[in-house]
């Protein structure tokens, strides 16, 4: 079964599809229902490439869904544009039994702009229509056609859509007019299913029954990584109007350079004087290139209008200089004409955007991405900026784009390239503080945290919070810490050096427990990390840690008056594959300060099924020594 994540949205979609038939739930398999919260009882398309430029789908989807888990199955949504059409579409609704509740026809569906009130995506538009179920388990089964002229892009398949989907027949079929139409097919895991595969002049056929469903596994790898799916190409196609023949990324790259961006760069005579009056006097290119991105930044917005939907042809800068908006494609496009235009060069780069990892396919030259951004070169490096965000500083693009493979498109044709990683120590936290406990076994302290890396991104947003959420902010954070209140905040954001800086003043009632003349808290009361990873019995996936981090900690605790110290953790060391983590404690009872240090890294990877036990184990054992207790005494009493 095809999944839709939302970068393949330019043709087809997540949702559903039908054709009467005996669609009583009581007849599924126990195989099928098994770890699923949705069973697709058909997922069938049949695809006519009739020419380079004219294509036909048809689409029969039929879905039941065993509960509200399963909700988003409910949604039919289909984008279309001046290049793409859709007819014969009706959806049918069967109780349980199999007896049909609803019948949905094309006049029920809402035609939507896909970008409301943005007058340069007109074109961009949705059929859209949402069943509300009243019991569960219900099916839903939807067709329709769809014709086009864009060939470019060809719906790869997914036999399984998502974790806890099982499916009882997929049917995905390609019928060519012509031998130089067969699209070129890249196979995926089809090892872990049985599928019957047909290849016959003119016909390619896939077709798969009584897939189990995948149980979602935490830290496990993305679907995309594990189910049995296809990527498909067309060498010769056509787009938005343009003809291509591309057999790999450099020709890729040269016809998108050439087809696609060719004098959509164009600026007013006014906006390039604006740019070189910005720069004057400024010599060195990457200095340029930070003062164009404030302006791009200070001067437009963004509006989503992802890849799938809004084609790939970027709007024109001349569109966007005007109403001063634009999707990631138009304000790339237009940020590198400004750049263009102070004699800065910068590649449009489309990439594969999301928190989740995902590289272009560097051996299969398709269309792919969702998201596009700019490389500028400088000095034997590139420097990578997404022309979408207003806040993030140059060169930074957090863990939305970070460390991939992507299509960076130069005058010389097109280069798999990887982007910026921001590796394990590179993602770092340093808290330093200092508080007080009192007779009472109250708390109150002052905390100063500094983050860089994708650490920094978690947190720098912080300063364009209000107040009401800022306080809210810091109470999830530390939620360890009943009755806190927020005593004061200031923040820097070092922009240049990529580094956020919190100084933060707290207090709280009853953070220590009294019992009798002893007083027991929490030492670690500012970065306390107790994830434990879920218990498996029998581990199916493999095991993942998309990110490394490292936090480092040093809290200097003054006791109070008339008590001592009777006891304090032991220091611990565990270092293994995954990481590192220590934690010391110091006692200077003169001072009557207790010094508290930790360093915990957690290293990225990739690893074995087998390894995830021994993974849980460590931070286990991290948790444990994340809630040690002190124990003081009262030396009056």
């Amino acid at each position: 079964m095809r999944i839709y994540f939302f970068y393949f949205l330019v043709l087809s979609s997540l949702f559903l599809y039908p054709q009467k038939g005996n669609y009583q739930s009581y007849n599924l398999s126990d195989e099928l229902i098994e770890n699923a919260n949705t069973v697709v009882r058909l997922d069938k398309m049949i695809i006519n490439v009739e020419a380079v430029d004219r294509m036909e789908y048809e689409v029969e989807q039929v879905i039941t869904v065993l509960n509200n888990k399963g909700d988003r199955y409910s949604r039919t949504r289909i984008p279309f544009d001046k290049e793409t059409k859709i007819k014969n579409i009706e959806v049918y609704v069967y109780d349980k039994t199999g007896k049909e509740i609803e019948h949905i026809k094309k006049k029920d569906f809402r035609d939507l702009s896909a970008v409301d009130g943005f007058s340069l995506y007109t074109d961009n538009r949705l059929l859209y229509h949402k069943y509300t179920p009243t019991d569960y388990p219900f099916t839903i089964a939807t067709s329709y056609t769809i014709t086009t002229s864009d060939t470019a892009f060809f719906p790869p398949w997914y036999f399984l859509s998502d974790y806890l989907v099982s499916v009882e027949k997929s049917h995905y079929e390609i019928r060519y007019a012509s031998e130089d139409l067969k699209p070129e097919v890249k196979e995926y895991h089809l090892d872990k299913i049985k599928v019957d595969k047909t290849d016959e002049p003119g016909k390619l056929l896939y077709t798969s029954q009584n897939i189990p469903a995948f149980k979602y596994e935490m830290l496990g790898p993305s679907v995309r990584d594990i189910v049995p799916r296809l990527s498909l190409r067309m060498k010769r196609f056509h787009l938005k109007g343009e003809y291509a023949e591309v057999n790999n990324w450099e020709e890729m790259g040269a016809w998108m350079n050439n087809a696609l961006l060719k004098n959509r760069d164009a600026l007013p005579i006014a906006t390039v004087n604006k740019a070189k009056s910005l720069v004057n006097g400024v010599n060195d290119d990457l200095e340029k290139a930070k003062i164009i991105y404030k302006y791009v930044q200070d001067n437009t917005r963004y509006i989503s209008v992802q890849i799938g939907i809004g084609g790939w042809k970027p709007i024109s800068a001349v569109d966007v200089d005007n109403v001063k908006y634009g999707d990631c494609k138009g304000l790339s496009n237009y940020t590198h004409a400004l750049l263009k235009a102070v004699d800065v060069p910068s590649y449009y780069t489309v990439i594969q955007a999301g928190k989740r990892k995902v590289d272009f396919e560097a051996d299969f030259s398709a269309l792919q991405g969702n998201h596009a951004i700019l490389a500028i070169p400088y000095k034997g490096e590139f420097y990578w900026i997404d022309c979408t965000s207003q806040i993030h500083p140059f060169g930074f693009v957090g863990d939305f784009t970070d460390d991939r493979l992507a299509l960076v498109v130069t005058p010389e044709g097109g280069k798999i390239m990887n982007t910026v990683s921001y590796l394990n120590e590179q993602n770092y936290q340093k808290t330093n503080a200092e508080y007080h406990i009192s007779k009472m076994g109250a708390i109150s302290g002052n905390i100063t945290i500094t983050t860089a890396g994708v650490q920094y991104d978690n947190r720098f947003s912080l300063e364009k919070k209000t107040k009401e959420d800022i306080v809210k902010h810091y109470k999830e954070q530390w939620s360890n810490i009943n009755n806190l209140t927020l005593e004061k905040n200031y923040f820097l954001n070092d922009t240049d050096k990529v580094v956020f800086k919190e100084e933060v003043a707290v207090s709280a009632t009853d953070y220590a427990i009294k019992s009798g003349e002893r007083m027991l808290f929490v030492v670690n009361a500012f970065n306390k990390n107790t994830f434990v990873p879920d218990r498996y019995r029998n581990r199916k996936m493999p095991l993942e840690i998309q990110r490394g981090y490292l936090d480092e900690d040093t809290f200097k605790i003054n006791i109070p008056e008339d008590y001592t110290v009777e006891s304090i953790p032991v220091d611990k060391t565990i270092e293994n594959e995954f990481g590192l983590y220590r934690v010391s404690y110091t006692y200077d009872e003169t001072q009557k300060m207790l010094l508290f240090k930790k360093s915990m890294l957690i290293r990225e990877g990739k690893y074995a099924k087998e390894k995830y036990q021994q993974y849980r184990s460590f931070r286990k054992e991290i948790a444990k020594a994340e809630n040690a207790k002190v124990v003081l005494v009262n030396l009056s009493k």
